[in-house]
């Protein structure tokens, strides 16, 4: 069974860190929120770069499983910047090649938008917008 952690915004930074290519500097001031199984840690996200005048945040997340993300969980990843914060917007920054990552936000209601060379000379990256409205309209906000 997996587990939502919370107040361990370091130790969820790292391992988020450590699994995603090129984020070895980590990502600043965040707040995250971890998902265990068996008190290990299998996934995490993480948010930063908080715009509070603009109610936008980023999202990046990372796991070393596929079952972790069931729609209870991904309600909470979603409750903490729009119900808690009060975001107007979440964007996700994902390479060009990930598409299970793209295919996911998705199906979240997220915008994509591809960036040619944002990654280097050779990869794209695309950013995802992820609008209250879009969320809220959303399947996984309605599902129970």
């Amino acid at each position: 069974m997996i587990t939502a952690i919370y107040g361990r915004d370091k130790e969820v930074e790292r391992f988020v860190a450590d699994n995603i290519e090129g984020c070895s500097r980590g990502f600043g001031e965040c707040k995250a929120i971890g998902f265990a199984r068996e008190g290990k840690l299998v996934a995490g996200v993480v948010y930063h770069n908080w715009d509070e005048a603009a109610g936008v945040i980023e999202i990046s997340s990372a796991s070393i499983c596929r079952d972790w993300a069931t729609k209870t969980a991904i309600r909470r990843i979603f409750e903490y910047p729009f119900d808690q914060i009060g975001c107007q917007m979440c964007i996700a920054r994902i390479s060009e090649n990930n598409t299970r990552a793209r295919r996911i936000w998705k199906a979240f209601g997220a915008t994509e938008y591809k960036i040619p060379r944002l990654r280097g000379r050779d990869e794209a990256e695309t950013i995802h917008t992820l609008t209250i409205e879009a969320w809220r309209s959303g399947k996984f906000k309605r599902i129970s």
